[in-house]
């Protein structure tokens, strides 16, 4: 299915700068340079490892750096790895000397240890829970009281589908990619007053981290480039926040974590077998609700219990 509908908006970063994490090559490659084509200065930012995170080559950002000046752009290039807070302070110290400001924060970075829960290492757990997660944390750290003061800030994290429905093999990259989520969930209400956006885009495409997990005929068509316009829809000026964005193949959709309208069964002592009993209306979809907080979840059990005495 595809859409005839068009807009004369072009979405535009002039003056704006942008901080592409895991830039080197891949999804990051293309958001960077998208960001450059669209006016904005660009931090380019990658360690250079290898798919399962080894290694270094820091020629790896040096390239997109210069395809981006090749254009007529701005940027520099950052080997700071996400996994050291004194290296992402250095990295964000260099973009505001360079432009003094910072706009845009594109956690991108990551790589996987791909293995069964049973033979995976906890080593191998938590390499990627430091990149991906906590990667994102030390990046977005680094930028957000920038962004507080400028009253101006657009963060996405890159979440995945196996954080969101799960995957063989990635319980590791599930974990750290679903924590993602959580993080923007609360950042996006704390970041809300001081108009600091933060999204979320689980993108489906055709790099070396799913080049063994994809048909070839498949692959063709699960482009980075397919998948960067979600990223700067959601980093634009008139962004959402709080939203998850899927991608992949010049498809969108939206995920929405949900909160059914559920069941009061109050504190019998077979309220257990009441609750297996009634599993079906548990599941009951209609009614449900995207909560704007957590605290709606208590708001919701409260109305309830005392609907329930009354």
């Amino acid at each position: 299915m595809t859409t005839s509908e068009t807009t004369s908006t072009s979405i535009r970063f002039d003056d704006q700068v942008a901080i592409v994490t895991g830039a080197g090559g891949g999804l990051g490659r293309s958001h960077a340079l998208q960001l450059a084509a669209r006016g904005a200065r660009v931090v380019v930012n990658d360690l250079g490892v290898s798919r399962d995170g080894a290694g270094s080559e820091v020629s790896a950002a040096q390239r997109v750096v210069d395809e981006i000046r090749a254009a007529g752009g701005e940027a520099i290039a950052s080997p700071a790895s996400v996994t050291d807070p004194a290296s992402v302070a250095q990295m964000v110290e260099a973009a505001m000397q360079q432009w003094g400001r910072i706009d845009i924060l594109v956690n991108n970075a990551g790589f996987l240890r791909d293995k069964s829960f049973s033979k995976m290492s906890l080593d191998d757990f938590r390499a990627i829970v430091d990149v991906h997660l906590m990667g994102a944390v030390y990046c977005t750290k680094a930028v957000w009281d920038i962004m507080k003061q400028q009253q101006y800030g657009r963060i996405v994290m890159t979440t995945s589908s196996s954080g969101l429905f799960g995957n063989f093999g990635q319980a590791n990259y599930g974990a750290a990619k679903m924590a993602l989520v959580g993080l923007m969930q609360t950042l996006a209400i704390e970041g809300e007053k001081y108009n600091v956006r933060v999204n979320c885009l689980a993108p489906t495409a055709a790099t070396r981290m799913t080049e063994e997990l994809m048909q070839a005929d498949d692959l063709a068509l699960l482009t980075p480039e397919s998948v960067t316009p979600g990223m700067l829809y959601l980093v634009s000026r008139d962004a959402p926040t709080k939203t998850v964005l899927c991608a992949g193949a010049g498809t969108f959709s939206r995920s929405n974590i949900t909160l059914t309208d559920g069941l009061h069964i109050g504190m019998a002592a077979d309220a257990a077998e009441q609750l297996a009993a009634n599993a079906g209306r548990l599941a009951e979809r209609s009614g449900e609700i995207v909560p704007a907080s957590g605290f709606q979840q208590g708001q919701m059990e409260v109305t309830k219990a005392r609907a329930a005495r009354s």
